[in-house]
């Protein structure tokens, strides 16, 4: 785990050969990367691997190539390997091949043995980072990528003679960040925006991507021209093709067709397929806790840890123990958000131990820039704040390493707002199965599911879309609703500055969902996946990547310098459970609703239809033996803060110090006035949970542009965004 920094020098006319952008140039690896001064260049990589050491406090390391074309930087989180040999930039035992890399390769062991054994690979270190290096120089590009299990990014140089190349690559769901821009002649990458400064960046927003949400679904970001590698893929440049970004992964679900594997048969598949994936990520020469809530994901992980430690004497990271460390966030009880008492019957039953970090309005208000800043976008919800807060546990108590439930919900259907997408049509693979038959029955579910999610995102303050006429390219790929519900908490048109809108016009955000994903994808949508899978597709490669794994992942986790690991975002776990029939994943049950007597903060007893699903019902048989009866039995509750806070409390004398009149017009493009009615209807007991989330947006926008300098945003800003 670690930062990473690289500085490649472009030369040459642009070209359009960019996978989803146009940012490229024809060519790189003129001399004189920073115009003649070595020492200057090592100052910048310097200073922009200190910008993010966060993510990497125990050491750090700069190479630059000798004509000075390219320059890598690295800050260490040392957590396997923690000699020295495991030290970064790493080289290649013929000094040909380099590279910087964040994350985790897993399989390490059986890897490293068949590239030594096979292919006569001399290793320097004992470190998964060797593996990128090792796996490119024996299969090559983009054949390595198969080799590759787990959560990373890396920027490898090929200085070979005959096709020098660099490769900045990320993994397959978005775990780990990489973003890249253009200063002058240079190509800067790099784990966070914020490392870019040092090397000559002035940032400016991208009022087109925060306007249209399109910094949530396409390689955009809140920053004009800076860009994301994004999930799957990687930047490839040479000299002959310029920057082009290639995909290497892609999901993939089962046609329409009866599957003829028993029930049982699917269930011994998950189950077995996570424990493996748990197994592999208790490697490591530190140790390891787990990131714990109320619901069955992560309870689910404490289970087969404690299992594997217990019965199977597997070693929890460094140490042979049954009684790993389990952290938790406990919120007010009277907020109604508060889950740590159901934690701490699990860790009891388990017979583990758990840290809490009781998380109170002060803790909010006195973490909110701080996260922002970490974050580098906004987000609807004071989640990712807790989240932040959280994150300072494991360090304290001794822990780099954490084990974490995110990804169960993407790949078996947890949320909600899946339901009316499984709901609109049979599931031809399960063909005897009820609501296959009985359709008047499903057709009445189905409309009842749109209802009830409607209610559920108007009692939450998000935006809740009212008949709109339909987009045919939309309506023909199945999830029709999808699209709303994926921008049901993108601020209002009304926050954005009257010259905004007029620039907007018409345009309809829902064009940006479906113009984010490849034709050949669409195809799919619309002739070979059932809608629910469509629906899945569409969340895994726009609010996991670049919302649950970022300001609820990755960006407040290595804030504090800590690692998580993702078992359930493994990616033979995940093709394995997309093959899966939709009925599996969600169950009709007539008794479902009675027997959920939790309810939590989100349903109310009107939510019959949702409630008669058992949502990730495969995943409660495969983790039966690994959890308690009452998570077992308890219905889905997303992880969220409270929205009602009290007058003159710490959070309004936080939001009316950074949204002052001045901060505001500061921006650009929010509207000020909408934001005086939204301060004076968003705070007490009848508070417009609406308003409130349209203020912690832009007070992230405020709080980020003091942070970072952001230049005040303007209609320059709105024309040619989309070219570098």
């Amino acid at each position: 785990m670690c930062g990473i920094t690289a500085c490649i020098l472009l030369g040459g006319a642009s070209t359009n050969n960019h996978t989803n952008t146009s940012f490229s140039e024809n060519a790189i690896l003129e001399p004189q990367l920073n115009g003649g001064t070595l020492e200057k260049l090592e100052a910048e990589l310097k200073g922009s691997i200190e910008a993010i050491a966060h993510r990497g406090p125990d050491e750090s390391g700069i190479w630059i190539s000798e004509n000075e074309q390219v320059g890598l930087a690295h800050c260490r989180l040392s957590i396997n390997d923690l000699s020295s040999a495991g030290r970064q930039p790493l080289h290649c035992n013929g000094e040909e091949i380099h590279a910087v890399v964040n994350g985790e390769i897993y399989d390490y062991d059986l890897l490293r043995a068949e590239c030594e054994a096979n292919y006569g690979y001399a290793f320097q270190s004992d470190s998964d980072s060797e593996l990128v290096l090792a796996l490119y120089k024996i299969h090559g590009a983009p054949e390595f990528f198969t080799y590759l299990r787990g959560e990373f990014t890396f920027i490898l140089y090929d200085s070979r003679e005959g096709g020098r190349r660099v490769i900045c690559a990320r993994d397959r769901f978005g775990i780990k960040p990489l973003v890249y821009t253009k200063v002058g002649s240079r190509l800067l990458v790099a784990s966070e925006a914020k490392a870019f400064l040092p090397l000559g960046w002035k940032p400016r927003w991208d009022v087109r991507a925060i306007a249209s949400a399109a910094w949530m679904f396409d390689d955009r970001t809140l920053f004009r021209h800076v860009r994301k590698v994004l999930p799957g893929h990687y930047l490839d440049i040479t000299e002959e093709g310029g920057v082009q970004q290639i995909k290497y992964w892609d999901a993939e679900y089962e046609d329409k067709a009866v599957d003829t594997r028993t029930v049982d048969e699917m269930v011994f598949g998950v189950r077995e397929r996570l424990v493996e994936s748990v197994r592999l990520r208790l490697r490591a020469d530190v140790p390891i806790g787990i990131f714990l809530s109320g619901g069955i994901d992560s309870s689910a992980i404490a289970g087969i840890v404690t299992q594997l430690a217990r019965k199977d004497k597997v070693k929890v990271g460094n140490e042979q123990t049954s009684r790993v460390t389990c952290f938790s966030v406990a919120f007010p009880k009277s907020s109604g958000y508060d889950e740590s008492d159901i934690a701490q019957r699990t860790v009891e039953w388990l017979g583990v131990d758990m840290v809490k970090k009781s998380v109170t309005e002060n803790n909010l208000a006195e973490d909110f820039e701080e996260a922002v800043f970490h974050c580098e976008h906004h987000h609807f919800d004071l989640n990712f704040v807790a989240k932040f807060a959280l994150s300072t546990l494991p360090r304290e108590h001794g822990i780099k390493v954490v084990l974490t439930g995110e990804g169960a919900d993407e790949h078996f259907a947890g949320y909600p707002y899946f339901a009316s997408e499984f709901l609109r049509e049979a599931d031809e693979a399960m063909a005897h199965y009820h609501l296959s038959q009985e359709g008047q029955l499903r057709q009445k579910l189905f409309k009842s599911a749109q209802r009830e999610m409607k209610e559920i995102w108007q009692r939450g303050g998000a935006t809740v879309y009212v008949e709109r006429p339909s987009i045919a390219s939309i309506a023909g790929v199945g999830a029709v609703d999808m699209s709303d519900n994926l921008l049901a908490w993108h601020p209002a048109s009304r926050v954005f500055h009257p010259w905004l809108r007029d620039k907007q016009g018409n345009d309809d955000c829902r064009r940006t969902v479906l113009g984010s994903h490849a034709t050949n994808v669409q195809a799919k949508m619309k002739l070979r996946w059932h809608p629910l899978h469509t629906a899945m597709y569409m969340w895994n490669k726009s609010s996991l990547p670049n919302i649950l794994l970022s300001c609820l992942g990755d960006r407040t986790e290595m804030a504090h310098s800590v690692e998580a690991r993702t078992p359930f975002l493994d990616h033979h776990l995940a093709e394995y459970v997309n093959r899966l029939p939709p009925s599996v994943k969600l169950r009709y049950s007539d008794d479902a609703a009675s027997a959920a007597a939790d309810l939590g903060p989100i349903w109310t007893k009107s939510s019959v239809a949702l409630q008669s699903l058992d949502e990730k019902w495969i995943l409660r048989q495969a983790m039966r033996p690994f959890i308690t009866d009452e998570l077992y039995q308890r219905k889905k509750n997303p992880f969220l803060a409270p929205t009602r806070w009290k007058v003159g409390g710490p959070l309004h004398q936080k939001l009316t110090m950074l949204l002052s009149e001045k901060a505001v017009e500061e921006l650009g493009f929010v509207d000020w006035a909408t934001i005086q009615e939204d301060m004076g209807t968003a705070w007490g007991e009848e508070a417009d949970p609406g308003a409130f989330r349209r203020l912690l947006c832009c007070s992230a926008w405020v709080a980020l542009s003091r942070r970072m300098g952001v230049a005040k945003g303007t209609e320059a800003d709105w024309e040619g965004t989309l070219q570098c």
